[in-house]
């Protein structure tokens, strides 16, 4: 069998990560009937990625795995694509995300920081030609997210506020970026005044220090932080608003503040990744409004560890992303 680069991780480590990550050789993939082969061109760089070097969300016996959840390429015809990585049972019907059966690219199947990916043939979207593929390799984990989060699961209207809590993440940069454009006043919150620049530059109307006290309550809070700033997210709302939480990057142990929660008649939702319909409709959007992602590093493949490196650090400025 065939060799192929690819970025791995060669067993799960949950108190060192970055020991199990490997840059070397993978088999290349043999592609089953009704999947395709994606020669990768960019692919973009997760927290999930990390978990799944700590084991999280993986069974151990699916180790070594080659990691990646986003990415863009090309098909064996040449046709430029985006993957979409929600892989869903043979025979699902309804929203992808709902699927019981569903995986991330990574947790059962191989995934894109290598060569060659193979996917389900529906589960690539055609890219639009104006979207580089470092830009179309941020879509499909962190932008799709805020895409859902933002227009399927929120509610809001145009002209309504919403809080993102941690500015510079990458699901974070993709709200405040979608926000400002489809016309919502777009607050956010940062630990650094790096950070806090970093969104105002994108579009935030406003930026405030974490667990800053608000000029005044909004109508949603964007959570992709958890823990750490839970209280403050829920302090924040106006009477009857709702809180979209998609992550809980710094633990998912948080106060639930259930009195405020019922008295005030607040609202949570969970949003998880997207469909591939709202995939389609995410990049048809950027495609019609010259929005882009905020990409904070573009590294060759070879140099995934610092990338890795520098998620772990919390040290981003936007999406991370491997390119050829």
């Amino acid at each position: 069998m065939r060799g192929m680069f690819a970025v791995y991780a060669q067993e799960p480590n949950a108190d060192s990560p970055l020991d199990s990550l490997v840059v070397g050789e993978r088999p290349e993939p043999d592609v089953p009937d009704g999947w395709v082969r994606v020669h990768v061109k960019a692919a973009s760089l997760n927290m999930h990625d990390l978990w799944t070097l700590r084991g999280v969300g993986i069974k151990p016996d699916q180790f070594p795995m080659i990691l990646g959840c986003d990415g863009a390429g090309t098909l064996d015809d040449g046709s430029e694509v985006v993957i979409h990585s929600v892989i869903n049972a043979p025979g699902w019907q309804g929203d992808d995300t709902l699927d019981p059966k569903r995986t991330l690219l990574t947790e059962k199947h191989q995934g894109t920081f290598a060569d060659q990916v193979v996917v389900p043939a529906r589960n690539v979207v055609p890219k639009p030609a104006a979207l580089s593929f470092a830009e179309a390799a941020t879509m499909g984990t962190a932008w799709l997210t805020a895409y859902r989060m933002l227009f399927v699961k929120s509610g809001l209207r145009p002209g309504q506020t919403m809080l993102v809590q941690g500015a510079s993440g990458g699901v974070s940069t993709a709200l405040v970026q979608l926000g400002r454009a489809a016309g919502f006043r777009v607050w956010v919150t940062g630990r650094t005044e790096e950070k806090r620049a970093l969104a105002t530059g994108l579009g935030a109307h406003q930026a405030f220090e974490s667990g800053a006290r608000l000029p005044e309550r909004v109508d949603a809070v964007f959570e992709t932080v958890g823990k750490a700033t839970w209280s403050h997210s829920v302090k924040s709302l106006k009477p009857g608003g709702i809180i979209v939480v998609s992550g809980s990057t710094s633990g998912p142990d948080a106060h639930a503040e259930l009195q405020r929660v019922f008295f005030l008649q607040l609202r949570v939702a969970g949003s998880t990744m997207g469909t591939r319909d709202e995939l389609a409709d995410l990049l048809a959007y950027l495609d019609l409004t010259g929005v882009r992602p905020q990409i904070g590093a573009e590294l060759p493949f070879s140099e995934a560890p610092q990338g890795f490196r520098a998620m772990l650090e919390g040290d981003t400025a936007g999406k991370i992303v491997f390119a050829r």
